[in-house]
């Protein structure tokens, strides 16, 4: 019986806190979300927008992250083979981290400060967050050439249908 118990408790805690995937897969980010402000790591305030903007033209992948995040942590060597195999591709990290002090903690600890990483200053629940249906971290988006979304919902690089977005979004670009 107390077995019986124990893995009810389990399996409730797990239904509670696990990520939740998004009823529908968004093709685009609205006007609201793109406007959503994201602070850099030299502490300029940019729009999503112009963020993704720098990237236009390129297949982007943005890393949705927290130092805290035992998942986020373990799915880096993950990334940096994504990184490795696809060198065209362009990546960001998106932190959702607690303090400007924890993020920047975190980017040194885990190595990631060379790359390109913003912190969402306004905490989780923001107009980007909320359109794109963040409800936990790791998250992975795929941005295409023209902006778009091309793949809106993976929780880990290894996922194979992160490499099968990337080789179709490569092709048509050829």
């Amino acid at each position: 019986m107390k077995k019986i118990f124990s893995f009810l408790i389990l399996f409730i805690v797990c239904s509670i806190f696990a990520q939740k995937v998004p009823q529908v897969n968004k093709t685009e980010f609205s006007k609201e979300a793109l406007d959503q402000k994201i602070t850099s790591q030299n502490g300029k305030k940019l729009s999503v927008s112009e963020v993704l903007k720098m990237h236009e033209g390129k297949v982007l992948i943005i890393d949705f992250w927290a130092s805290w995040c035992r998942d986020c942590i373990l799915a880096l060597p993950s990334t940096k083979e994504l990184k490795e195999k696809n060198p065209e591709i362009e990546f960001v990290y998106f932190s959702l981290d607690r303090s400007h002090e924890q993020w920047k903690k975190g980017l040194e600890k885990y190595q990631i400060a060379e790359n390109e990483n913003y912190w969402f200053d306004e905490g989780w629940k923001n107009n980007f967050n909320n359109y794109i249906d963040l409800n936990w971290v790791p998250r992975f988006i795929i941005v295409d050439q023209k902006g778009g979304i091309a793949k809106y919902y993976a929780i880990s690089p290894a996922d194979p249908e992160m490499q099968k977005t990337i080789d179709q979004l490569k092709n048509k670009s050829l």
